[in-house]
């Protein structure tokens, strides 16, 4: 079965760092391109970043840029998010996914969410002030 589970959630401090993972198993992670997504209690999920298969293409959300970092080790079959500086607005549950249709990389930013698919169940997240 096609599985993607996230981990390193927790909590920190407003300026903290984290280190998210997101691990495949079932398939072949290099395969597929993968973005990390978040989802803020009472709204929408959102994406975050993506990388692509290789790792050599990488996009970012503006409220991120400078502080999260995407980054891939296909032998080991993950996906990291490094996450740096960090908000209390950051606090969310964070979710990765996989870009079903190859699309990252072939335009000028991550394609929706619409288009990934086995999402994990997510890692929360926690920021303290």
């Amino acid at each position: 079965q096609v599985q993607l589970v996230e981990s390193g959630g927790g909590l920190a401090q407003t300026g903290g760092s984290l280190r998210l993972s997101c691990a495949a198993s079932g398939f072949t992670l290099d395969h597929y391109p993968i973005a990390w997504f978040r989802q803020i209690p009472g709204k929408g999920r959102e994406g975050i970043s993506c990388i692509s298969t290789s790792g050599d293409i990488t996009y970012y959300k503006d409220f991120v840029k400078g502080r999260f970092t995407i980054s891939r080790d296909n032998a080991i079959h993950t996906v990291y998010l490094q996450m740096n500086n960090l908000q209390p607005e950051d606090t969310a549950v964070y979710y990765c996914a996989i870009d079903q249709y190859g699309l990252t990389g072939k335009t000028s930013s991550c394609p929706v969410a619409v288009y990934f698919g086995s999402w994990g169940q997510g890692t929360q997240v926690t920021v303290s002030s």
